[in-house]
């Protein structure tokens, strides 16, 4: 595996379970497994950025980011190519030094391109027979925190 400098993921499907909960104002509340987080810092430790591009625009993954110390985030993205071709760019990144994970189609793009990608166990068929590794887990349910394991073991493996 090529050394990776950048782990982008999507939100709902991957971070969470794709459930929100809606109330009166809007969205309400989105949960997210610990763990996941665990490995966003685990990732950080390794001096490997670690970013979130979604076509949502929530203000609950705003929160989790900043508690994590995410600062590339990114919602409203509807089109993911374009805005991760601008990251990678503003970044100094190749894409084969891009880790992405997603669980849907509007990733395929992205997920086509980066050196390294994966889904959660329950993403879309035609994401989990575009990308290089299908996760045990299931999304909002560790499958950042496998997917960010699997990087570790492979940088270190590459050293």
């Amino acid at each position: 595996m090529m050394p990776l400098r950048l782990v982008l993921t999507d939100c709902d499907g991957v971070l969470t379970d794709g459930s929100v909960y809606y109330g009166e104002q809007g969205e309400a509340l989105k949960k997210f497994h610990i763990r996941d987080g665990m490995g966003v810092k685990l990732l950080q430790a390794q001096s490997i950025e670690v970013g979130v591009v979604t076509g949502e625009r929530s203000p609950s993954l705003v929160r989790r980011c900043e508690k994590l110390g995410i600062s590339e985030v990114h919602l409203g993205a509807q089109n993911k190519l374009e805005v991760v071709s601008r990251i990678l760019e503003r970044l100094g990144v190749e894409w084969r030094e891009l880790a992405y994970i997603g669980d849907d189609v509007n990733d395929l793009e992205v997920l086509e391109r980066a050196g390294f990608s994966a889904c959660p166990s329950d993403a879309h068929s035609a994401v989990q027979g575009a990308v290089g590794r299908v996760l045990k887990s299931p999304g909002g349910h560790g499958a950042f925190r496998e997917f960010s394991d699997l990087i570790l073991q492979g940088q270190k493996a590459a050293e």
